[in-house]
């Protein structure tokens, strides 16, 4: 295979920009047809969004409690990209393929404790 076939094609500007958004897109439509866990997570966000506007009490409070919301969201996409490509490299258990999913399932679980965290105390400070 020479470098050219190996190479994707170079765009620029705003066609770059729509190419990459296209693929971003269509990321999101596979994480949310293929992964359980995806789909859970995106809806507690969505029911979590309005609720960071009653806990949160200033701009701040409401950008961190959504943001480690979408952290959790951006965890899982880096989790199932994970799992999709030692799954497609084999289906041969190997330690090194589990040890990959397992670093990728503890980054979604370390968000999902910094949630917990940070929701925790801006509640506590807000109304305890």
């Amino acid at each position: 295979m020479n470098d050219s076939a190996m190479n994707k094609p170079q765009k620029t500007g705003l066609a770059r920009i729509k190419a990459a958004t296209g693929y971003s897109i269509k990321g999101l439509k596979a994480a949310w047809i293929n992964e359980a866990a995806f789909r859970q997570e995106a809806i507690a966000m969505l029911l979590m969004t309005p609720l960071a506007f009653w806990v949160g009490q200033s701009g701040l409070e409401r950008a961190v409690l959504i943001a480690v919301c979408f952290l959790v969201i951006l965890m899982e996409l880096v989790n199932s990209a994970i799992e999709a490509v030692v799954d497609r490299i084999s289906d041969e258990r190997h330690p090194l393929s589990g040890q990959a999913k397992d670093m990728g399932s503890a980054a979604v679980f370390l968000s999902l404790i910094l949630v917990a965290i940070t929701w925790g105390f801006i509640f506590i400070d807000n109304f305890a």
